[in-house]
Parts: structure tokens; sequence; C-alpha cells
């Protein structure tokens, strides 16, 4: 059995997005019937990015497995010719069968395009959105430049019930103009359902004057979709592309006004120790700080995180955390200078040996260890807490919920807002 990853580029306008569904079309069920064909076996291809209905890709990414001895660089050239004219794949190549593209760390990029004049361009119709009112793009990037960096990200999500983490990071959001189209990109580690297109929506609020830039930072701060502007069309979107990391960062950083951490990874591939320490965090934040940082150190092969709270005494070993539990452990690494002995704690992963315990220390009530348990917190997004093993490396935003079922336009299609 082989697994294939393919690159695939598409026209969304006439599918009901990527995942299947029964009663349309989507770009899912035409691969797999075409590769079932091309194959000569059942193939069901697992995608990176589930985009939504009417969106558009550059570059998405999918694998599937086979029995199929034809050569990797020619899948690609093959499928083609059992494809429709909006579907194709760009290229093709064997994986590691266990390489899973919702399972690494990956920067994703996307492009949201306004056509900003006072009538529409047939040409442009269904790969960009129709704007009548004059935009101040000045405006909007001074807007755009509060949403850059790690952030809470509720106001900026559509409500679907089982959303619990929704922090994610924004590493750049540039908007340029040429001639009458304004084209906001956008990359970042993962993104929330519909989160670019509410950001689109709200910078367009902020380039019409219905808010002032600085209203950008105060809707971020609400964690409140209602605060938030409207969720511009899906056909304005394209995903452009998706950079897998080759290489396990050293170290990850976080800081905000509501919080700042320092996740130190260089050992997870030696030692299998990550080391994290919380700086400063509001106390509604740390939690999930806590639980979140953890478990995409894990994700990424750690099965001891060391973690140390500098403002002191908010880790319980009473309780759980999502998955983990704190017991007391030892301190003596380079990396744990920076706190007192007894503000570090240790993560040990489900499914791997934990360590023995030190009888003196535990009676001298100076250390903490954690043991995980394995158990799933029923708050925590299905999504971004179910892909356990570690088949993958995986940053705290795995899974691109971006445009996933459903059109939820918030904007009406004649250009107003």
């Amino acid at each position: 059995m082989r697994r294939i990853r393919l690159v695939l580029a598409y026209d969304g306008t006439n599918y009901s997005g990527w995942q299947f569904q029964k009663n349309a079309v989507t770009i899912e069920e035409v691969l797999n019937k075409a590769l079932s064909q091309l194959m000569g076996e059942e193939i069901a291809v697992i995608g990176a990015s589930r985009t939504d209905a009417g969106v558009h890709a550059l570059e998405n990414v999918a694998v599937f497995d086979t029995e199929n001895r034809m050569a990797a660089d020619k899948i690609c050239l093959a499928l083609n010719q059992w494809l429709p004219e909006d579907i194709r794949a760009l290229r093709s190549e064997e994986t590691a069968p266990d390489w899973h593209p919702r399972k690494q760390n990956c920067t994703k990029t996307y492009e949201y395009r306004i056509l900003n004049r006072k009538i529409n361009m047939p040409t442009e119709r269904l790969y960009s959105y129709f704007c009548y009112f004059p935009l101040d793009v000045e405006k909007m990037k001074k807007g755009a430049a509060y949403l850059i960096g790690e952030h809470d990200f509720r106001s900026f999500c559509a409500p679907r019930g089982q959303v619990e983490e929704t922090v994610r990071t924004i590493y750049s959001l540039s908007i340029d103009k040429k001639d009458d189209m304004i084209t906001l990109r956008i990359s970042g580690s993962g993104f929330l359902y519909n989160m670019v297109r509410i950001i689109a929506g709200t910078l367009i609020k902020v380039g019409i004057g219905v808010y002032p830039p600085e209203h950008v930072e105060e809707i971020l701060d609400a964690r409140d979709r209602r605060a938030a502007g409207p969720t511009a069309p899906a056909k304005g979107l394209t995903l452009v592309s998706m950079e897998y990391e080759r290489q396990l960062r050293e170290r990850i950083t976080g800081e905000n006004k509501d919080w700042a951490y320092e996740l130190i990874q260089s050992e997870i591939l030696t030692t299998g120790k990550a080391y994290l320490i919380i700086r400063r965090c509001a106390g509604r934040d740390f939690d999930r700080l806590l639980l979140r940082v953890t478990h995409q150190a894990v994700r990424n092969g750690a099965r001891e995180v060391y973690a140390c709270d500098l403002e002191g005494g908010r880790i319980d070993p009473e309780r759980s955390y999502g998955y983990y539990e704190f017991q007391r452990a030892e301190p003596g690494k380079e990396e744990m200078r920076e706190a007192e002995p007894w503000q570090w704690f240790v993560t040990t992963r489900s499914g791997y040996p934990q360590g023995e315990k030190n009888t003196e220390e535990e009676e001298q009530g100076n250390w903490l260890q954690t043991t995980t348990t394995g158990r799933h917190n029923d708050n925590n997004q299905e999504d971004e807490y179910e892909d356990r093993d570690r088949g993958g490396r995986c940053d705290h935003q795995t899974v691109d919920e971006e445009e996933d079922r459903g059109t939820g336009n918030g904007l009406s299609g004649g250009g107003g807002i």
C-alpha cells in the first residue's frame, strides 16, 4: 500500500465545497470517482482544507492510499484526463504512509478579492466580491494591523456549537489595490470557520467608514461574533498556498496584551521533552493556554512537557486539564532556571511509559509531575483535539475549519453590506 500526495487547483463555482455531501456535487466526490476509475480500486481522499461552496483553490493538498504501482509523478497527468476542466491535479508524489495533511504544522495563505468600482465586471463576477462604495485602503490596512499575531478570534468565527478553542495565529495580513481590484492576503497557522470571510467583511466596513480602524481591536477584545462585521461572500475567497513545516521549530512564542509564553521544543527529537514558560496570562485564559500549548507540544512529539507559571499558583495538581493531570516532578534543566523549583510541572502522555516516582522529593512536597488521563474534554473543539497519535507534527491550530460547509453569506451580492 502506498500513500500519494496530490496538489490540487479548482474553480469552486460549480461545487458545494470540498467535503462529501449526499445531495450535492463536491470536490471530494469528483476526485474519489476519478481516482477510483483511474487506479482500478476504491479510493477515498483526505483533504487538507475543506473549502466552502464557491471558494476556489490554487493549491490545496490531499492524500490517498493505493495498491496501484503507477509512477507517482505520472498520476497527476493521468488523473487530469478523468477530471472536469475546473479541477486539476498540479503535482503528485509518493509520501510516508502515515503522512496526514491535517496533522502537520502548516502555514496557509488565502486571498480575498474585492472589485471596487461603480459597475461590476462580468468576467470578475465569480472570483471577487463587488462593492460599489469607495473603500479607503489605508484605513483597512490600519484596521488589519490589529489582527496580526496570536489572538482569540472568537469574534471572527461563525457559531457552530462545538468550537471551544478559538485562538489562532495570523503571521501576515496585507491589503493591496491594483486598478479596481483590492486584494486581502492573509497567512496563518490555521483558520476558524468563516474566519477569513468575516475578517474581509469587517475590513470592508472599515474601508467604507462604518467602523474606524481602532474598532477592529474592540471587536477582537469582545470575543463575540455579533461584534464583528458580516461574512463576505464565498466567491471572493481563494486558498492560495499551503507551506508545510520541514523542520520542527526549536522555540515558539505567543504574546499579546492578554498573555505571553514560550514553548521550547529543542529536545523533543532527542529526549522527548518540551518546556513551557508562561510569563503572564489573564485569569480567564490560563486554563485554555495551558491545555492548548501543552497539547501542541505533545502533538509535535513530546512525551513530557515541563510547564511553569511565573505568576505562580495556578496549575492545580488536583484537577485535569483536558487530557492532562499534574503531579510533582523534578527540575534541573538549563531551560528551567527561569522559575523556582516549586513552580515547575511536567506532563506525561497516555500510552507512554511513565517515569518512576522519587520518594524523597514527594515527601518534601517540592516538585510536580503530570500524567495524562486520555480523557476527552467535551468542551474542546472536536476537530482540534481528536487526532492524538504521533504520526504527524501539529501546531495547536491544526484543522483548517475556514469555509467548512455552508455558504454563510452575510453580504448582499449587489455590492452593499
